[in-house]
This record gives C-alpha cells, structure tokens and sequence, in this order.
C-alpha cells in the first residue's frame, strides 16, 4: 500500500467540504448536511469526483465521451449503444493505487468509529471487516426538479477491502446504464460535465425501514407527515416488491393514523450482500412501526424539511428502536413545487366538535400570525379557565373555531348537559348535519382533579370582572383612543416594548376580563331569560320583546353606528366624533393588519349615502308600535306578570346593551394593537412582516434589535408564514361546523365539499335542499335573493330584497335597512344577523349553513323568521 494518502480523493461524511454538490455528488451533499445538522445519518466516509475524475483520466474518459456522443434522446437503442460500449471501458478499469489507498483508509478508520454522525448505536459488528453500504451519488442528482432516484446502482452488505473496492468501480459504471443516459440526454445534461461520487457508510442492519414524505406527494398538503415503512432493509418498499404500511402523522399535536398491509417479502442481510425472503407469518400483518417511532420519524422529517426549505423524500431505517437517516431529497412533482409552510391547525388535536359561530362573525377571515397571538390573550381572559388538557378553542386553517367537546365534556361530568346544550342554541345556533359531540378522553377522576381548582379561581375572577364594568365603560372611549395615539407617537423600539409591558399588553387583558364581567352581571340570564320566554309567551312575542334593546334614547353598540349616520347627515353630530367613536368596527375587526374604517378618509362618506334611502327611525318605531302591542296584551291579562316582566326585560336589555358596549371596547383595543403593531414596523424597518411574527417575538426584535427570526437551516420564518396564510386565505370559506381532523387543502379540492359541515367519520347527515335554520327575528316576508359573498359588494344589495350571505358583523349594520329579511349560513339567537334584525323588524332565518349553497341570486323566496324555514317560490331565471 502506498504511504501518500490524496485526501481530496476521500472525505469524511460530515466534513463541512462535503455539501458541496460538486465534490460528492447530490446524494453525498445532502447527507453531509444532514450530518453536520446533528440528524441520525449511518457514520461512513465519501469517496468524491475527484477519485472518479481520477480513475476516468485519460483513455477511459475519451472512450466514455466518444460513445456518448453518438446518444439521441429520442432514441433508446442508441442509449443502449453507448451503455455497451462504456461498460467494456469499467470493465477493464484499475483504480489508481492513489484512489484505492484513499478509499482503504477511509474504510480502516470507519472500523474504529461505528457509530452515526449523531452518536446513535450502530447495528453493524465492530469487527475487522465491517458491513457497509456502497451507493453512487452523481453530481444531477437530488436536485429540485429533477428526479434521478434509482438511475444509479448502490451495493449493500459489502465486507472487505477488495469488496469495497469493486462496489465503488460497479457504482461508477453505473453511471453510464442504458438508463441514465437516456435521462441525462433528455434533460441536456452533457457528458463531459458529468462525475459520480460514492457514499460509504456503516449498514444499519433494519428490523424496519422505508421513505417518509414531508408532504401528501398526491395533493400538496402539508398537515400530515406520510410514512411508509415495511420489514427488512429499505429496498423491497423502493422496488415496489412489497405493499407497506402507511402512517399519517399530523404535525399538530402528532396524531398517528395507521393502514396496516400483509406485507410478504422483506429484504435482509446474507453473508455476501441481500436477500428477499417471505415475512414470518406472525410479522405479515402487523404494523412495522409503533405510533411512537412513526411519530419520531415524522419529526426526523420535519426537522429535514426545515433544514432544506423544500418539501422532503426521506429514506429511513430503524434498528433496536433508533432511526437513521439513509437519504434525504426534495420531492419532485407538482407536490415539490408548493411553497413550504407550517401547519395551522388544531383539528388534527383528535376527534373533537368544532364550530366558528359566535365569535367567528368577528374573526371572519384567516388570522395573520399576530393577530392569533393577540386572540389567544384575549380569550385567555374573556374565557373561563377550562383547561382539561385539550384547547377550548382552536385556529383551523387559520380560521377562529372554538372547541364544543371540552364544554360538553365537563356538562356531562357535571350532569349539566341539557342546561348547557340550551346555551348552545342561543349562542352558537342549530348544529348543522345534526352532529354528535365528542367528550374528551380524560377519566372521570382526573377531569374532576381538573376542574376542582378551576371552580374556585373562577368564581374569583368572575366577580372581580363584574364589579369592574361600569367603572370600565364610563372612560373606555377615551383610554382606547389615548393608548392608540400613544402608541403612534412612541420614538424608539425599546420605549415601543416598554408601552406594551407597562400599558397596552395589561389594557388588553383588562378590556377582555370587562367583556367576560359584562356578559355575566345577571348570571346566565343573557343566556336563559330568551329560553323562558319563549316557553311563556311563544315565539312571536318573545322576539318582539327582546328587540327593544335600542329604545328609550339608548341604543346597542351594533345599532349606533347605523343610527349617528342619520346625526351626522343631519349635522347633528361632527364628523369627526363618529369618526373617532365608530372607527374601529368593521368586518375583520380582531385582525390587526386590517385598516380599519377610519384610517381611510372616504370611508364616512360612503356610510352616509350607503343609508341615504332608508328609514331607520321608521323601522325603530315599527318596532316600538309592536312592543308597546304585546305589552298592552299581557297587562290587561296579569298586570302582576307583565311588571315582573318588564323589569327582568329591562335589567336584561342593560345587561345587553354592556355586553355589547364591552364589546365594541375590545375592539377599540384591537385598534390600539394594530397602531402599535404598524408603529413597530416603522421603528425596526420591517413594515408589514411584523404581522407575521408573534406578539413575543415582535417584543424580542423590539428589545433587541435582532431582526427577523430564523428557524434552522436559515429559513426565514416570515417568508415561511407569508405562504402558510396565502396558501389558507387563497381557499373557500371552512365549513361552519367540523367534527374529527380536517385538512382544508383537501377538502378544497373535492368538488362535492359540503361548506355546512364535515365530519371526519363520515357520519354527517345527508345534506338537504331545504333552507332551515334558527329563528332569528320574526316575521314573514317574500323577495328576491341577492347571495352576497362580501361586504364589500354590498352595494348590489337593492332596497326589498333578501340578504343572503354566510355570516355578518357590525361591518353589515348599514346593509341591513335595505333589506327585506336576512338568510346567513352561520349564526345563533345571539348573533350579530338575528340582534340587529329583532332590533328593526327584518325577518332573519340564520345559521342555516347551506344557504349560499342552496340560495341564487334571483331566487323569489319567502323566509318564514318565526320558524326558521325559507322556501324558494321561484327559482332565478324563471317568470
């Protein structure tokens, strides 16, 4: 053996010269990364281009580039021409001593280091021949948009030098098959710039093995981590001679979903390289993974993927329980070509009920990263503590939904299910598809452990909160807009950070504990006093009397916008006191990097001549005419009765009108977060990429001045997150109710998506051409449908028709004069549709959940608010 080693003919698998493509290759690159990352990768060592070039020189390569040049793509016989030829050049090729040297030392030293890159216990013997896996890595491999896997050969379970040594030469021959070559031709890759390097590394001796994809390599989606995996080495699941097993693994909250196959072959070691052999009979139908390794393994994959910032195809293998990492690549296709992004979604949790009613009105649309982090503050103090191991709430594809199956798992435990289920009607509605609601699967013992703690600190709060609110609303007009103006007006970043710990940050979580305190003044009575009156009074007179919540000279927040318009025509009221009052209301109003109203100076003027037209004091007092009717009844009936009535109503109505007024503060809060939010990007330059960071990391570059966050491999996070929300945002509204784990791109992408409800089961009831929903105001009336998608095409919305849209806000307020009665697919009693209609007149059927489906624009359809029903008499197009 010669003394004088050439060390650029070898290197170590994880010396740093190694990710250069050019010396080993795309395989080769992409393992030395790996290893460099920390990742699980088999130890072993490179032999590079520079050996190949070596071996090659001179007549060989002028043989190889001769028979190559006579190559037509189109044309695989001369393919198989040329294979011929340069295979008799390896056939008679001696590796240079140099090479052979290089390649024995790198062998001799991986002898003594049998372990991977990441320290993980080895499975080959540590003896004096270890067994090793050969494979080639060329230099147009593994790369984006290119798929060479299998083009060329790898050897597995070689022991010994001259073995070695002639696994190498058969790898570089391989270079030149039929089969490549015809590839390379294709894709104008020219001969003389093609080299192959070969990766050595200790064979992991597998009891199980297979690929992983970082993304569904069918849809594009990115929720679920799919794994396949068999017995044996890795090569009968890559040669299609088994049918293995398939993991999903969510990346939130790791949910493992399995589909088991009789797998009957697998590939194992022999004395001088692999075998297919059948898969014992008590194996054949038994997972080749655990949830737990198939979880490890998603997480291996996840890690991979942010290393590279492309979508991933990774082989693996297991031994003893420990994975390793055998190759990693991007994944190739159209599934290759979406944008990496991260997973927001918290229906992959488990089998859970959820639902966007409610608050979902307010949060309409996908949240950007800061916002969510803002909503999560909030909710943690407008919500009682119900922590019972999963989240009472949820985003879903970035979408607010609150979780039904934590409350209905303590209602049960605490056999309180049919009060709380009458609660839900009221503020979430009629579950569409008549769903069942899961409980959560914690033991009766531990929820009580739970729960017991819980009770006490919020009975303690909850009284805090209600003595605060009067205190609260008589300055929060101005604080809210003192604290946005501050925010504004802040100098530095570091005094930017201080505003938000000392003032901003403690006002937001004040403002959301008034808003739990001014829901809660008369206990659950906002909740129940509707339920008994109806049971008292009937449907009609109970909506009636509950719409008198803007009587009196006092109006709901949701109406004084709509009501100060006629004051500001009139010059009763300055411009810019509405301005400054009603600014903050729109439809996306939680979501901060939305300007709101008053940021745009057009805005007040559109108001105005969007309600020129309508009479809103004449529909009050219609209303009022109606009220002043029932109450005339019930008196001459039981003047005792309708007394005790008329001051629960009122102590009802003030409650409301709080509730409401709180409300609108939030808000005005959000409004202040978003001054705070834009003024953060003026001071440290980054502009609008400061809604894609967290509030605690946005406060971390304040303080700092450290810029952007970035996760490993250098992936620039914000990038990462621009896409997550363009790729949800880009997708049709979610369904109102969802039950199990749902995948938006999915769904997406089936043309009979149900936008009502989903159930993961497949258990929904079959969807109906009937437009039911819940009486939300009362009357009847017949009209022409207008379906409007957004607010921002409300005015196509002409004076006498139908409203029908999928949900509304405050930001609906001024449409709602024109109409003739309002239909929308989500809402409750409690709603935004069904107040601000009780409190006009308008008949409202809402939280239909198929109504934009079933409902055309034209349609002549009569909506019955008293039943909940609207029944299509004409359908458009026809006289």
């Amino acid at each position: 053996m010669s003394t004088e080693v050439t060390h650029s003919f070898t290197l170590p698998l994880a010396d740093p010269a190694a990710v250069e493509l050019a010396a080993t290759g795309g395989k080769g690159s992409s393992l030395a990364r790996l290893a460099t990352a920390g990742l699980p990768v088999p130890g072993g060592f490179h032999v590079t281009t520079d050996a190949y070039r070596a071996a090659v020189a001179g007549a060989p390569q002028q043989a190889i580039v001769a028979a190559a040049r006579d190559v037509e793509p189109d044309r695989p016989e001369t393919h198989e021409a040329a294979a011929v030829r340069i295979a008799e050049v390896f056939a008679g090729l001696e590796i240079p001593a140099a090479v052979a040297d290089a390649v024995r030392a790198g062998y001799a030293n991986l002898r003594t280091t049998g372990s991977t890159t990441a320290g993980t216990p080895d499975s080959a013997p540590d003896d004096q021949a270890p067994a090793v896996a050969v494979r080639s890595s060329a230099t147009a491999e593994d790369l984006p948009g290119m798929s060479f896997a299998g083009q060329q050969d790898s050897f597995l379970n070689v022991r010994g030098e001259d073995a070695l040594l002639r696994a190498v030469r058969g790898c570089w021959a391989s270079l030149w098959t039929a089969r490549a070559i015809g590839y390379r031709a294709r894709h104008g890759i020219p001969a003389e710039e093609v080299a192959l390097a070969v990766v050595v590394q200790r064979l992991v001796d597998a009891d199980a093995a297979g690929i992983l994809f970082t993304v569904d390599p069918m849809t594009g989606s990115r929720d679920r981590v799919l794994i396949n995996a068999a017995w044996g080495l890795g090569e009968a699941v890559v040669g299609g001679q088994v049918t293995p097993d398939t993991f999903l693994v969510a990346r939130v909250g790791g949910a493992v979903e399995r589909m088991v196959s009789t797998k009957e072959v697998r590939t194992v070691r022999t004395a001088d390289g692999t075998r297919n052999e059948p898969v014992p009979a008590a194996l054949r139908d038994e997972p080749a993974l655990t949830d737990e390794q198939a979880a490890r393994l998603a997480a291996l994959g996840v890690r991979i993927e942010e290393l590279y910032g492309v979508a991933m195809d990774v082989e693996w293998a297991l031994h003893d329980g420990a994975p390793a990492i055998l190759q990693a690549r991007p994944v190739t296709g159209a599934a290759g070509q979406v944008a990496v992004t991260e997973v927001w979604n918290d229906s992959l949790l488990g089998d859970f009920l959820w639902t966007n009613a409610n608050l979902g009105e307010a949060l309409p649309s996908v949240m950007t990263p800061l916002t969510w982090s803002l909503v999560r503050i909030f909710m943690a103090n407008a919500m009682a503590d119900t922590d019972i191991g999963v989240p009472a709430y949820g985003t879903i594809g970035g979408r607010f939904y609150m979780n039904l199956s934590t409350t209905e798992t303590v209602a049960q435990a605490l056999g309180m299910r049919k009060a709380v289920d009458a609660a839900y009607r009221e503020v979430f509605g009629r579950l569409p598809g008549q769903p069942d609601i899961p409980v959560v699967p914690i033991g009766r013992r531990e929820l009580f452990r739970r729960l017991l703690p819980m009770v006490g600190r919020n009975l303690t709060s909850l009284v805090r909160d209600v003595r605060a609110v009067q205190g609260f609303l008589a300055t929060a007009e101005q604080r809210g807009t003192a604290l946005r103006r501050h925010a504004a007006d802040v100098g530095d970043p570091a005094g930017l950070a201080d505003f938000w710990t000392t003032e901003l940050g403690p006002y937001l979580e004040a403002s959301s504990r008034v808003l739990r305190g001014a829901a809660r003044q008369d206990g659950t009575k906002l909740l129940t006093l509707r339920r008994d009156l109806h049971a008292l009074l009937g449907d009609a007179d109970t909506e009636t009397l509950t719409s008198g919540l803007s009587s009196g000279g006092q109006h709901l927040a949701s109406m004084e916008t709509l009501v100060n318009l006629r004051e500001v025509a009139l010059g009763r009221l300055d411009r810019e006191t509405y301005v400054t009052r009603y600014g903050h209301r729109c439809v996306d109003e939680f979501e901060v990097s939305r300007p709101r109203p008053a940021e745009d100076p057009a805005w007040l003027d559109r108001q105005i001549a969007a309600a020129a037209g309508t009479d809103v004091d004449a529909l009050l007092d219609r209303q009022q005419r109606a009220r002043a009717a029932v109450w005339e009844r019930l008196e001459r009936l039981s003047p005792r009765k309708a007394a005790r009535l008329r001051s629960q109503l009122d102590r009802w109505a003030r409650n409301a009108r709080d509730r409401e007024r709180a409300r609108s503060e939030v808000i005005r809060t959000f409004w202040a977060l978003r001054a705070f939010a834009v003024r953060a990007g003026e001071l440290t330059g980054l502009g609008d990429d400061v809604f894609y960071l967290t509030v605690d990391e946005l406060l971390d570059v304040l303080r700092t001045g450290a810029g952007l966050r970035t996760g490993e491999g250098g992936r620039d996070v914000v990038a990462v997150r621009r896409a997550t929300y363009d790729l949800y945002q880009g997708l049709p509204a979610y369904p109102a109710v969802i039950r199990g784990r749902f995948d938006p791109v999915r769904w997406a992408a089936d043309p009979a998506r149900r936008s009502d409800v989903y159930d993961e089961h497949g258990r929904e009831a079959v969807g109906s051409d009937q437009v039911r929903g819940f009486p939300g105001a009362s009357g009847v009336t017949e009209g022409v449908a207008r379906v409007v998608r957004s607010v921002d095409d409300g005015e196509a919305l002409l004076p006498g028709e139908v409203l029908v849209t999928t949900v509304t806000n405050v930001g609906w307020t001024p449409l709602f004069p024109r109409a003739a009665a309002v239909v929308t697919d989500v809402g409750a009693p409690l709603s935004h549709a069904a107040i601000v209609a009780r409190e006009l007149g308008i008949p409202a059927v809402v939280g239909c959940g198929n109504a934009t489906m079933r409902l055309r624009t034209g349609d002549l359809v009569r909506v019955d608010g008293e039943h909940g029903t609207v029944e299509v008499l004409t359908p458009a197009g026809r006289s």
